[in-house]
């Protein structure tokens, strides 16, 4: 059984925006705070006394402390969203601190995920942003409002300058920690509006290159908490041993021999297992072992065989007189291709892949009386509440999460199933917190893998090779049925994770996006870039096939179809120029890839050569132009498109999880093959932002134009053999040159 940390709707009123931005019915102190003046790192708690409203205090000593709602995990995400609040606060970011944010949904829940503590879908700083720099600015318009009266003098005679008001006209000023220790709390509270923001030429911090991330620094030293690093006193350590099926229990349990294993202090049975509890990590490890399980055989999983059904759900996808949940309809595609004097029609499949995150799964309870509290890497705290509370018999409030740092999530930190073993070993041992740390093996055969899933593509073109009508059929599972049920029903039965990114920006007159759920059983669960991983992979190798129709450059038609589009034009015509589109290469080829996902523009070139007689494929260079709208760190944007692009490479190359009779057959790198660092290509990335627009997501831009880059160089290498099949292993690469 797997769960997923369930947002809960909660609508963001004008009040509770007020309450958490405002400063309304916020308590403020004002006093001394005498303490160490920290620089833009890590810290555990907020300084000072002069807390404005909820994000944001200041102590005496001028150390300003600002909370960072969004959980780190590798992102970068904790310099991001604080840094537009001392941008808009105008403070000296050598004199900010940063602490990471409560178990606290009702003050920094966000806004983008139904007001919850939820880190993913790169929703962070595209959820955040408004908020956070308004909340700047109305903390700068509390200091001036308290400066005014210190100074005696009308608040529209201040400005401010990092991290001190100043009064021109005398000369005069105050650092912000002198305002902080002084100041008499204005009444009214000040009310920032977005005529109170910095224009984007007085902005000192966003888009500099000189800032750097401040999560860095104690990760090379080795200060840096991550979950698996926690410890507590007299803490106890536990293991929970799986059924080989998902959803089979266990029927009886012989656990003499692992209870005799020295160190060992309990034995439990649980709904979906057997949970060991001992004093150290290797004694729950042996015990684990030596237990011998007699399981269930009802599980409807056990039915589950990953490359059988990649052939079923491709022969869905062909048989047009199965409908689908329409997603998307633009025009009559199918009237319009039927009357197309040329149609294309394809199929792409994608295997699962796992999450595979560097710091396996892992969190620590302590259960007392009615009181939970949790430190563990979740990414989302709201949900690891409510099933924490869940399985206690105690109510959400009285759960206390402490989020560390993750050692990668990708959505695999989203789930709660490590959370509900910490939770119910501690239940068991009351009053002693138990650490649960996942084994490789349990992390890879017991992940909620990216949705097994076939598309199939249909596009007529007219006696020109104009696209009349694009018809895209997207069969997989569900996400949203396992872990969303009310949002899935309310859609229809249509799960827009599942088929985000097959609604694109080309300029198509019909288009058509049918979702068919296909019910297997086998949970499946969010993975980097979700669906646009994979479906921006069947687009944008179609758009490729559609240029070879018509012997145009593929990069042409693109900027056709992108006519209107002028980030996506710039992102195309820059990705292209670095690496000089036009030049031929001996023995290599170049493909070209774009998306528009996550709101943020990226288009990739990758440069590939291929084995013939191996079949097997190596990407040597990968160029990136990525257009986030607003570039608020552009040396983190470069680095995120590194890690997608690496990602995305892997993805493409080597990643497979095959599952038979139910069994999944990887369960370590030695098995689940991932890229290596000498199989990384060498990468370029270009940021070339859009003043005036938005703030784009970034944490998953970089992955999805990767695959089908390589796909259509491997394509151009060989004069049209099409790589249709995630991932490109040798057999399948050898299959299509010999077709």
């Amino acid at each position: 059984m797997t769960h997923i940390l369930q947002p809960q709707s909660r609508a963001l009123s004008r009040r509770s925006f007020l309450v958490t931005v405002g400063g309304l019915g916020i308590a403020v102190a004002f006093g001394r705070s005498p303490g160490l003046a920290y620089g833009a790192d890590m810290a555990p708690s907020a300084q000072g006394d002069f807390r404005p409203n909820a994000w944001v205090t200041i102590a005496a000593d001028g150390t300003v402390s600002i909370i960072s709602p969004a959980v780190e995990m590798g992102q970068g995400i904790t310099t991001t969203l604080p840094l537009l609040v001392a941008e808009e606060l105008d403070a000296d970011w050598n004199r900010v601190r940063v602490v990471q944010a409560p178990s606290d949904a009702e003050t920094y829940g966000n806004p983008g995920f139904y007001g919850i503590q939820l880190t993913g879908g790169s929703e962070s700083t595209r959820g955040y942003n408004a908020l956070l720099r308004l909340t700047g600015a109305q903390t700068r318009l509390v200091l001036l409002a308290g400066a005014a009266g210190m100074l005696n003098v009308p608040v529209k005679e201040l400005e401010t300058e990092p991290h001190r008001v100043v009064h021109p006209p005398s000369g005069r000023s105050l650092d912000y920690g002198e305002i902080a220790v002084r100041a008499v709390l204005p009444d009214p509270m000040p009310q920032a509006t977005e005529a109170d923001l910095k224009p984007s030429d007085r902005w000192r911090y966003i888009g500099s290159r000189t800032i750097r991330r401040i999560d860095v620094p104690s990760k090379v030293n080795g200060t840096a908490v991550f979950g698996i690093d926690v410890q507590l006193p007299n803490m106890l350590f536990g293991a929970v041993l799986r059924a080989p099926v998902q959803d089979e229990r266990p029927e009886t349990i012989d656990d003499a021999e692992a209870r005799n294993v020295p160190g060992i202090t309990q034995i439990v049975p649980l709904p979906y297992g057997v949970g060991i509890i001992g004093e150290t990590v290797e004694a729950t490890k042996r015990a684990k072992d030596l237990l011998k399980v007699t399981w269930s055989t009802t599980s409807r999983v056990r039915n589950y065989t990953s490359q059988r059904l990649i052939d079923e759900y491709r022969a869905v996808g062909r048989d047009l007189g199965q409908q689908g949940v329409p997603a998307h309809t633009n025009g009559d595609a199918e009237a319009a291709i039927a009357g197309a004097a040329r149609v294309i029609e394809v199929d792409y499949m994608s295997d699962h892949v796992a999450h595979a995150t560097m710091e396996p799964m892992n969190a620590t309870a302590l259960v007392t009386g009615d009181r939970v509290e949790i430190w563990a890497p979740t990414q989302g705290p709201t949900g690891t509440q409510g099933f924490a509370a869940k399985v206690v018999g105690t109510t959400p409030d009285k759960v206390k999460v402490n989020t560390t740092l993750l050692g990668g999530g990708f959505g695999r930190k989203a789930e709660a199933d490590f959370i509900i073993d910490a939770v119910s070993l501690a239940k068991a041992v009351e009053g002693r917190p138990v650490k649960v740390i996942w084994s490789r093996e349990d992390d890879v055969r017991h992940d909620t893998f990216r949705p097994l899933e076939a598309q199939h593509v249909k596009v007529g073109l007219d006696a020109e090779g104009n696209i009349v009508g694009w018809r895209h059929r997207i069969v997989a599972d569900s996400i949203f049925a396992r872990t969303l049920p009310p949002v899935f029903a309310e859609a229809g039965g249509h799960d827009d994770v599942v088929t985000e990114g097959a609604k694109f920006n080309y300029a198509v007159p019909a288009h058509q996006i049918e979702y068919l759920r296909q019910d297997k059983g086998l949970a499946i669960g969010f993975w980097f870039a979700v669906g646009v991983g994979y479906t921006r992979f069947a687009i944008e190798c179609v758009i490729d096939e559609i240029a070879a129709a018509r012997g145009i450059d593929p990069a042409a038609l693109r900027l056709e179809l992108l006519k209107d589009q002028p980030r996506a034009r710039k992102v195309i015509e820059t990705v292209t120029r670095m690496a000089e589109w036009d030049r031929t290469r001996d023995g290599r080829g170049l493909g070209l890839a774009y998306s528009d996902a996550f709101g943020s523009h990226c288009a990739q070139v990758a440069e590939v050569s291929l084995n013939r007689d191996t079949g097997e494929i190596r990407v040597h260079k990968v160029w990136c132009a990525i257009d986030p709208g607003v570039a608020i760190q552009p040396l983190h944007i470069e680095a995120m498109m590194m890690t997608g692009i690496t990602n995305g490479t892997g993805h493409a190359l080597f990643e497979q999880i095959n599952v038979v009779n139910g069994e999944v057959q990887e369960s370590n790198f030695d098995t689940y093959r991932v890229i290596r660092m000498s199989e990384a290509p060498e990468i370029e990335v270009a940021v070339v932002p859009t003043p005036g627009s938005s703030f784009g997501g970034i944490g998953q831009a970089g992955l999805p134009p990767t695959g089908p880059a390589i796909a259509n160089a491997v394509a151009r290498l060989t004069g049209g053999v099409r790589l249709r099949h995630y991932p490109f292993t040798p057999d399948r690469v050898k299959e299509a040159l010999e077709a």
